[in-house]
């Protein structure tokens, strides 16, 4: 063995053992998570790592992301490459491209070249783009940034100077394949072996360096990105793990052991591409919630604490309270509408918000240490089972206006499910009522639980008292047991969330219908008959986040408003699944907003760029916030805001 060979030898070993330590190190940290099964269903898994993962689905759907796109398939391709250029300082005489079938090895260099010559492209329109361009939530010109793809440019150079110097030669047989390494070769004409020789050990130098620099740096979703969209959720992410309360147990999650090992995993994956901070209604409109940096924080949590946990060890930085990297204020963790919005746009499926209801779980349950505004909440909850504090005797007042019958086991087919807001809240009451007409137009089969309704529990579940929303759901799957109750309709999609899809978890399945569903039901049978007489004016039509893209309906209340209004709907700049909140989620709609810009106020503001006469919603709470941010501009006369339910009442033939 040659002393250059022997040199490398030590430095190859040295370099790789540092990287597998650091990565054993890391990755098992993992292993203090809660287990979680995320190996079911492996063929599915294989194919959402193929699309979303390889073919990068998400990321695409970006503009930028085709850049990165790009950059990604160079390093798959490149890594082939310069794993073989790895070994070969070690077997250069049994190792080498060189070696294989002529024309294999002549595509092979041609394939390398134009990769490599696409991959410096990729890096420079990056750093273009961060240095001139950036949006406000990727960083600009971070040191971690330029350290990752300055290294890769480095790379690239020095492939192109070694084999240009090869080329300039006459040593490399491929050279008429390889077009941008003979374009090199023209300004290294004269080149002796030494060149060639310093630009190899550039390139071997910067290519283990940046393998250990890798576990170090924002880029570890090079390393992880894959698995996570492998482990990723199949089902969406529109309920929480149900916790057993037993003497002893601990619930949320208070401690980033706590965490289940997807939830840590989450962490190591994020790409910091800031897609989920720009879709915040919370961050983009001044609050202190950024989504990306909780999870930048659970995993500095993580990495801090972790190796003293594995000690059975105390740890040493609160992962809740502290206004420090790795610990969560508490204000961040209630700023949450939990309108799925980070979720969906994520390009590797991190789940955010679960993570901020696990440890609002931790905060109401295990400390007791929640918002003063919502201790009103909670024991109007308790004491009268609605957020109101009305007594139950208030729920049935809507129906003074119209034949309202009850529900009756054998009798009644569909249970009609007010909800609190729909009984108690004035304005909404009306949709109520515009719900049972059209109801009885159809000759529909229906009734209400009257004075025996209490609340769903959804705003208790996602503010994180859980143990409240348990006596909730059983109390009224036991009451729709007794009653015989299999099917539903809902007014409010929260209500219809919780039934569809929390109340699984009880071993409850039942029929369940939005109101804007079911009437697109009736309309595609014929039972309805409409009048497109009235003139709405300009529709814009608003997507409630519980509807869409927790339950993905989008289409059934657009189809029955415009077959309601006879024209087609408005839409606003940010709809369906890129839709914006509209504030009232997450327990939201029960507490005030007391920092940065109204999220509501936001979304009026969006809406009145499209000079809408009609705002359509179908959702009480987008209601109640729609028509509270446009009073706050003195526009409710202007511009009225309209639930499906009530076009359609309003044109019944």
């Amino acid at each position: 063995m040659s002393d250059n060979v022997a040199i490398y030898a030590v430095i190859f070993v040295v370099a790789i053992t540092l990287f597998f330590w650091t990565i054993y190190r890391r990755f098992g940290l993992l292993l203090l998570g809660r287990p979680e099964n995320r190996f079911d269903n492996l063929g599915r898994r294989f194919w959402n790592m193929l699309v979303y993962a390889f073919g990068q689905r998400k990321v695409v759907s970006k503009p930028f992301g085709i850049n990165h796109f790009v950059l990604f398939w160079c390093f798959m391709i490149l890594f082939a490459a310069n794993t073989a250029f790895l070994f070969s300082g070690l077997f250069p005489d049994y190792i080498n491209f060189s070696k294989l079938p002529t024309g294999l090895y002549f595509a092979l260099a041609f394939l390398f070249d134009i990769i490599s010559a696409l991959a410096l492209a990729a890096v420079i329109a990056a750093l273009v783009r961060r240095a001139f361009f950036a949006p406000p939530h990727i960083g600009g010109l971070s040191r971690d940034a330029v350290t990752i793809l300055v290294a890769v440019a480095v790379l690239m150079i020095a492939y192109f100077g070694l084999h240009g110097s090869e080329i300039a030669q006459g040593k490399e047989a491929a050279a008429r394949f390889m077009p941008v390494s003979s374009l090199a070769a023209m300004f290294l004409s004269g080149a002796s072996a030494s060149v060639t020789s310093f630009f190899w050990w550039v390139h071997a130098i910067v290519l283990l360096a940046f393998l250990n620099y890798l576990p170090y740096s924002k880029h570890m979703h090079i390393l992880t990105a894959i698995p996570n969209c492998f482990f990723r959720r199949l089902g969406k992410a529109n309920t929480q793990p149900r916790e057993e309360f037993k003497k002893g147990n601990i619930y949320g999650v208070g401690r980033v052991d706590q965490f289940t090992w997807k939830g840590l995993f989450d962490a190591y994956a994020c790409t910091e591409c800031g897609r989920c901070s720009d879709a915040c209604p919370a961050t983009f409109t001044g609050k202190p919630l950024d989504p990306q940096k909780v999870v930048h924080d659970i995993k500095a949590n993580l990495l801090k604490n972790g190796p003293l946990i594995k000690r059975k060890k105390a740890p040493v930085l609160s992962l809740i309270g502290l206004a420090q990297k790795g610990s969560i204020e508490d204000e961040v963790i209630w700023e949450c509408t939990t309108c799925y919005a980070c979720v969906e746009v994520c390009p590797v499926f991190i789940e955010q918000f679960p993570r901020i209801i696990d440890m609002r779980r931790n905060l109401v349950e295990m400390e007791a240490r929640f918002p003063e505004q919502l201790l009103t909440f909670f024991e109007n909850m308790e004491q009268r089972y609605n957020p109101y504090g009305m007594a139950a005797a208030e729920r049935t007042k809507w129906a003074t206006e119209i034949e309202v019958k009850p529900f009756e086991a054998g009798k009644t087919e569909y249970l009609f499910w007010v909800g609190c807001v729909g009984a108690f809240n004035a304005r909404n009451r009306v949709i109520t009522i515009a719900i049972a007409r059209i109801l009885n137009a159809a000759g529909v089969s229906w009734g209400t639980l009257g004075r025996e309704e209490k609340c769903c529990g959804d705003s208790l579940r996602r503010l994180g008292n859980e143990y409240v929303f348990d006596r909730f759901a059983k109390d009224n799957i036991q009451l729709f047991e007794a009653k015989g109750v299999k099917k539903v309709i809902t007014e409010c999609p929260h209500c219809y969330n919780v039934f569809k899809n929390d109340y699984l978890q009880y071993g409850v399945v039942l029929e369940v219908y939005h109101h804007t569903v079911f009437i697109d039901k009736l309309l595609k049978e014929g039972k309805l008959k409409l009048s497109t007489t009235k003139d709405w004016g300009n529709v814009l039509f608003h997507d409630s986040c519980y509807l869409g893209r927790y339950n993905d309906i989008y289409d059934q209340p657009r189809r029955v408003v415009a077959q309601a209004t006879g024209r087609q709907l408005t839409e606003m700049k940010r709809h369906h699944n890129q839709s914006f909140c509209c504030g009232g989620g997450g327990g939201r709609m029960w507490m005030e907003e007391t920092i940065g810009k109204r999220i509501n106020a936001a979304r009026i503001e969006e809406a009145l760029s499209k000079d809408p006469q009609t705002i359509c919603v179908c959702c009480p709470y987008c209601m109640t916030m729609f028509e509270d941010g446009l009073k706050d501009k003195n526009l409710e006369e202007k511009v009225r805001v309209f639930d499906v339910a009530e076009i359609v009442a309003r044109s019944l033939k």
